[in-house]
Protein backbone atom coordinates (compact mmCIF):
# COMPACT_ATOMS: atom_id res chain seq x y z
CA UNK A 1 0.00 0.00 0.00
CA UNK A 2 0.99 3.67 -0.62
CA UNK A 3 0.67 6.00 2.45
CA UNK A 4 0.37 9.11 3.66
CA UNK A 5 1.11 10.07 7.38
CA UNK A 6 -2.97 11.34 7.36
CA UNK A 7 -4.30 8.08 6.60
CA UNK A 8 -2.97 5.45 8.88
CA UNK A 9 -6.89 4.01 9.19
CA UNK A 10 -7.86 3.51 5.97
CA UNK A 11 -7.49 -0.08 5.57
CA UNK A 12 -9.54 -3.00 5.37
CA UNK A 13 -9.02 -5.16 8.27
CA UNK A 14 -9.25 -8.45 7.61
CA UNK A 15 -10.09 -11.79 10.00
CA UNK A 16 -7.34 -13.87 8.01
CA UNK A 17 -4.51 -11.75 8.23
CA UNK A 18 -1.74 -12.95 10.26
CA UNK A 19 -0.20 -11.70 13.66
CA UNK A 20 3.35 -10.55 11.91
CA UNK A 21 4.36 -7.72 10.13
CA UNK A 22 2.25 -7.28 7.10
CA UNK A 23 0.60 -4.91 9.58
CA UNK A 24 2.89 -3.03 6.91
CA UNK A 25 -0.44 -2.06 5.55
CA UNK A 26 0.37 2.06 5.17
CA UNK A 27 -2.17 3.19 7.75
CA UNK A 28 -2.56 7.09 6.97
CA UNK A 29 -1.90 5.99 3.47
CA UNK A 30 -3.56 5.51 0.21
CA UNK A 31 -5.11 2.08 -0.87
CA UNK A 32 -2.91 -0.12 -3.15
CA UNK A 33 -2.70 -3.70 -4.49
CA UNK A 34 -0.46 -5.20 -1.79
CA UNK A 35 -0.58 -5.62 1.59
CA UNK A 36 3.41 -6.26 2.13
CA UNK A 37 3.94 -3.62 -0.27
CA UNK A 38 5.31 -0.90 2.16
CA UNK A 39 5.84 -0.69 5.62
CA UNK A 40 3.99 1.60 7.69
CA UNK A 41 6.37 2.58 9.93
CA UNK A 42 7.36 5.45 8.39
CA UNK A 43 4.62 7.46 7.93
CA UNK A 44 3.68 6.93 12.56
CA UNK A 45 3.84 10.11 13.59
CA UNK A 46 7.51 10.81 15.12
CA UNK A 47 6.14 11.83 18.91
CA UNK A 48 3.02 11.83 20.55
CA UNK A 49 2.52 15.40 20.63
CA UNK A 50 2.47 15.26 16.96
CA UNK A 51 0.17 12.16 16.96
CA UNK A 52 -1.98 14.23 18.89
CA UNK A 53 -1.96 16.80 16.78
CA UNK A 54 -3.32 14.90 13.93
CA UNK A 55 0.44 14.00 13.05
CA UNK A 56 1.30 17.64 11.78
CA UNK A 57 5.50 18.01 12.58
CA UNK A 58 6.79 20.24 9.53
CA UNK A 59 6.40 23.28 11.88
CA UNK A 60 5.94 21.36 15.16
CA UNK A 61 9.52 22.67 16.04
CA UNK A 62 12.12 22.03 19.61
CA UNK A 63 10.97 18.45 20.12
CA UNK A 64 13.53 15.89 19.59
CA UNK A 65 10.93 13.77 17.74
CA UNK A 66 10.75 16.59 14.70
CA UNK A 67 13.51 14.62 13.36
CA UNK A 68 10.91 12.14 12.24
CA UNK A 69 8.76 14.80 9.79
CA UNK A 70 11.78 17.60 9.74
CA UNK A 71 15.17 17.54 10.54
CA UNK A 72 15.17 21.46 10.56
CA UNK A 73 12.93 21.52 13.40
CA UNK A 74 15.13 20.65 16.14
CA UNK A 75 17.01 23.99 15.59
CA UNK A 76 15.24 25.33 18.85
CA UNK A 77 16.27 22.92 20.48
CA UNK A 78 18.04 25.03 23.44
CA UNK A 79 20.44 22.71 25.24
CA UNK A 80 19.34 18.87 24.80
CA UNK A 81 15.97 17.41 24.43
CA UNK A 82 15.07 13.60 24.51
CA UNK A 83 11.41 12.43 23.41
CA UNK A 84 10.36 8.52 23.78
CA UNK A 85 6.70 6.69 23.09
CA UNK A 86 4.80 3.33 22.95
CA UNK A 87 1.37 2.02 21.21
CA UNK A 88 0.00 -1.11 21.33
CA UNK A 89 -0.90 -0.90 17.06
CA UNK A 90 -3.12 -3.47 15.06
CA UNK A 91 -2.67 -7.25 15.00
CA UNK A 92 -1.01 -7.44 18.42
CA UNK A 93 1.96 -5.46 17.12
CA UNK A 94 4.12 -3.36 19.21
CA UNK A 95 5.58 0.38 17.93
CA UNK A 96 8.11 1.92 20.09
CA UNK A 97 10.29 5.13 18.97
CA UNK A 98 12.96 7.56 20.57
CA UNK A 99 14.80 10.28 19.82
CA UNK A 100 17.80 12.41 20.91
CA UNK A 101 18.24 16.27 19.59
CA UNK A 102 21.38 18.52 20.77
CA UNK A 103 22.77 21.66 20.32
CA UNK A 104 26.41 22.43 19.12
CA UNK A 105 27.02 25.96 18.81
CA UNK A 106 25.27 26.95 15.46
CA UNK A 107 24.64 23.38 14.74
CA UNK A 108 22.14 21.20 16.07
CA UNK A 109 22.32 17.22 15.90
CA UNK A 110 19.58 14.48 15.95
CA UNK A 111 19.23 11.12 15.97
CA UNK A 112 15.82 8.58 16.35
CA UNK A 113 15.10 5.12 15.94
CA UNK A 114 11.05 3.51 15.68
CA UNK A 115 10.06 -0.14 15.86
CA UNK A 116 7.20 -1.60 14.89
CA UNK A 117 7.65 -5.00 16.64
CA UNK A 118 4.81 -8.59 15.83
CA UNK A 119 3.44 -10.07 19.32
CA UNK A 120 6.27 -12.39 19.85
CA UNK A 121 8.43 -9.26 19.20
CA UNK A 122 10.53 -12.10 16.48
CA UNK A 123 10.42 -9.80 13.43
CA UNK A 124 10.29 -5.89 13.40
CA UNK A 125 10.56 -3.41 11.01
CA UNK A 126 12.94 -0.74 11.28
CA UNK A 127 13.98 3.13 10.94
CA UNK A 128 16.97 4.74 11.68
CA UNK A 129 17.76 8.63 10.98
CA UNK A 130 20.68 11.46 12.21
CA UNK A 131 20.22 14.55 11.57
CA UNK A 132 22.13 17.66 11.08
CA UNK A 133 20.79 21.11 11.38
CA UNK A 134 22.96 24.39 10.39
CA UNK A 135 21.66 28.01 12.14
CA UNK A 136 21.75 31.76 10.47
CA UNK A 137 19.99 33.97 12.44
CA UNK A 138 15.61 32.60 12.38
CA UNK A 139 16.59 30.36 9.47
CA UNK A 140 17.73 26.69 9.96
CA UNK A 141 18.51 23.88 6.66
CA UNK A 142 18.77 20.62 7.64
CA UNK A 143 19.50 17.14 6.21
CA UNK A 144 18.98 12.95 7.53
CA UNK A 145 20.57 9.88 6.61
CA UNK A 146 17.96 7.02 7.19
CA UNK A 147 18.15 3.31 6.85
CA UNK A 148 15.36 0.89 6.61
CA UNK A 149 14.64 -2.29 7.35
CA UNK A 150 11.20 -4.10 6.03
CA UNK A 151 9.51 -7.11 6.26
CA UNK A 152 7.83 -7.58 3.45
CA UNK A 153 5.52 -10.93 2.90
CA UNK A 154 8.18 -13.29 4.22
CA UNK A 155 11.18 -11.12 3.18
CA UNK A 156 13.83 -8.69 4.69
CA UNK A 157 14.61 -5.50 2.53
CA UNK A 158 16.48 -2.77 3.58
CA UNK A 159 16.96 0.96 2.44
CA UNK A 160 19.24 3.83 2.48
CA UNK A 161 17.10 7.18 1.96
CA UNK A 162 17.38 11.01 3.23
CA UNK A 163 15.72 13.69 4.37
CA UNK A 164 15.79 17.44 3.51
CA UNK A 165 14.62 20.46 5.72
CA UNK A 166 13.80 24.20 6.08
CA UNK A 167 12.87 25.87 9.43
CA UNK A 168 12.24 29.42 10.27
CA UNK A 169 11.20 30.11 13.96
CA UNK A 170 10.43 33.68 15.01
CA UNK A 171 11.84 33.57 18.74
CA UNK A 172 8.82 31.31 20.11
CA UNK A 173 5.91 33.23 18.42
CA UNK A 174 5.80 31.35 14.99
CA UNK A 175 7.58 29.04 12.77
CA UNK A 176 7.48 27.46 9.10
CA UNK A 177 8.80 24.57 8.48
CA UNK A 178 9.34 22.79 4.80
CA UNK A 179 10.97 18.92 4.34
CA UNK A 180 10.95 16.78 1.74
CA UNK A 181 10.98 12.55 2.92
CA UNK A 182 12.54 9.84 1.67
CA UNK A 183 14.35 10.87 -0.67
CA UNK A 184 15.89 7.95 -2.93
CA UNK A 185 15.09 4.70 -0.08
CA UNK A 186 14.89 1.62 -3.32
CA UNK A 187 14.27 -1.61 -0.76
CA UNK A 188 15.90 -3.22 -3.81
CA UNK A 189 14.69 -6.44 -6.45
CA UNK A 190 13.54 -8.63 -3.43
CA UNK A 191 11.25 -6.54 -2.31
CA UNK A 192 9.75 -6.06 -6.05
CA UNK A 193 10.56 -2.79 -6.47
CA UNK A 194 9.00 -0.98 -3.79
CA UNK A 195 10.54 1.95 -2.22
CA UNK A 196 10.04 4.33 0.79
CA UNK A 197 6.85 6.80 -0.02
CA UNK A 198 7.91 10.38 -0.65
CA UNK A 199 6.61 12.97 0.80
CA UNK A 200 6.69 16.86 0.88
CA UNK A 201 5.24 18.65 3.67
CA UNK A 202 4.82 22.64 4.35
CA UNK A 203 3.70 23.55 7.67
CA UNK A 204 2.84 26.71 10.13
CA UNK A 205 2.37 27.00 13.69
CA UNK A 206 1.67 29.88 15.82
CA UNK A 207 1.68 30.50 19.53
CA UNK A 208 -1.05 33.26 20.65
CA UNK A 209 0.02 33.56 24.10
CA UNK A 210 3.84 33.44 25.51
CA UNK A 211 4.43 29.86 25.73
CA UNK A 212 7.25 30.40 28.71
CA UNK A 213 3.39 32.36 30.56
CA UNK A 214 1.01 30.79 32.08
CA UNK A 215 -1.37 30.07 29.21
CA UNK A 216 -1.04 28.06 26.43
CA UNK A 217 -2.73 28.10 23.25
CA UNK A 218 -1.02 27.14 19.49
CA UNK A 219 -2.47 25.97 16.27
CA UNK A 220 -0.69 23.93 13.84
CA UNK A 221 -1.54 24.00 9.83
CA UNK A 222 0.06 21.23 7.75
CA UNK A 223 -0.32 20.60 3.96
CA UNK A 224 1.31 16.91 2.89
CA UNK A 225 1.95 16.24 -0.84
CA UNK A 226 2.65 12.34 -0.75
CA UNK A 227 4.38 10.92 -4.04
CA UNK A 228 1.27 8.74 -4.83
CA UNK A 229 -2.26 10.12 -4.04
CA UNK A 230 -4.31 13.23 -3.51
CA UNK A 231 -2.54 15.98 -1.42
CA UNK A 232 -4.15 16.85 2.29
CA UNK A 233 -4.25 18.90 4.70
CA UNK A 234 -4.11 18.26 9.11
CA UNK A 235 -5.31 21.01 11.55
CA UNK A 236 -3.74 20.91 15.31
CA UNK A 237 -4.51 22.99 18.17
CA UNK A 238 -3.22 22.61 22.14
CA UNK A 239 -3.87 24.54 24.55
CA UNK A 240 -3.65 24.50 28.36
CA UNK A 241 -2.60 25.98 31.66
CA UNK A 242 1.04 25.81 33.27
CA UNK A 243 1.97 27.76 36.39
CA UNK A 244 5.00 26.80 38.45
CA UNK A 245 5.65 24.59 35.64
CA UNK A 246 3.10 22.26 36.82
CA UNK A 247 0.25 21.91 34.51
CA UNK A 248 -2.13 20.76 32.12
CA UNK A 249 -2.55 20.98 28.38
CA UNK A 250 -4.78 19.06 25.90
CA UNK A 251 -5.25 19.08 21.85
CA UNK A 252 -6.74 17.84 19.28
CA UNK A 253 -6.17 17.25 15.20
CA UNK A 254 -8.27 17.18 12.34
CA UNK A 255 -6.69 14.40 9.64
CA UNK A 256 -7.79 14.92 5.62
CA UNK A 257 -8.25 12.07 3.69
CA UNK A 258 -8.40 11.12 0.40
CA UNK A 259 -10.78 8.37 0.19
CA UNK A 260 -13.58 6.88 2.59
CA UNK A 261 -12.45 5.40 5.96
CA UNK A 262 -13.63 4.02 9.14
CA UNK A 263 -11.23 5.69 10.95
CA UNK A 264 -12.33 8.80 12.79
CA UNK A 265 -10.39 11.95 10.99
CA UNK A 266 -10.20 13.23 14.64
CA UNK A 267 -6.49 12.64 16.80
CA UNK A 268 -7.13 13.58 20.65
CA UNK A 269 -4.47 14.09 23.46
CA UNK A 270 -2.77 15.65 26.32
CA UNK A 271 0.18 16.43 28.56
CA UNK A 272 1.24 16.60 31.77
CA UNK A 273 3.40 19.39 32.54
CA UNK A 274 6.35 18.55 35.61
CA UNK A 275 8.99 20.98 35.16
CA UNK A 276 11.25 19.75 32.36
CA UNK A 277 9.49 16.47 32.31
CA UNK A 278 6.33 16.17 29.48
CA UNK A 279 3.69 13.32 30.00
CA UNK A 280 2.05 12.68 26.91
CA UNK A 281 -0.75 10.64 25.71
CA UNK A 282 -2.61 10.75 21.99
CA UNK A 283 -5.85 8.87 20.88
CA UNK A 284 -7.40 7.65 17.64
CA UNK A 285 -10.40 5.61 17.12
CA UNK A 286 -9.69 4.14 13.67
CA UNK A 287 -13.27 2.27 13.46
CA UNK A 288 -14.75 -0.95 12.72
CA UNK A 289 -12.46 -4.05 14.00
CA UNK A 290 -9.49 -1.63 14.44
CA UNK A 291 -10.68 -0.15 16.95
CA UNK A 292 -8.69 2.97 19.09
CA UNK A 293 -4.78 3.49 19.38
CA UNK A 294 -3.80 5.13 22.49
CA UNK A 295 -0.05 6.36 22.54
CA UNK A 296 1.83 7.13 25.81
CA UNK A 297 4.99 9.34 25.47
CA UNK A 298 7.61 11.03 27.62
CA UNK A 299 9.59 13.74 26.44
CA UNK A 300 12.52 16.02 28.64
CA UNK A 301 13.96 19.20 28.08
CA UNK A 302 16.72 20.01 30.49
Amino acid sequence: MRRGEASRGDVAVGHAVPRRLPWTILLDAFLVSSLAAQSALPAFPGSTRAAGLGGAGAALVGDAGAVFANPAAIATVHRLALDGSYEQYLGGTTFGAGALALRLGRFDWGVGAQALADASFSRADLLGVSSFVLRAGVIALGASAKYARQQLGGVTADAWAGDAGLALAVFDIMALGVSVQNIGGDLGGRAGGAHLPRRTRAGFTMNYVDPQGTYRLLTTVEGQWPDTGSAFVVVGLEAGVVTHRVGLLGRTGYVGHSLATAASPFTFGGTVELGRFHLDYAHRALGGAAGDTHRFGLRWTP
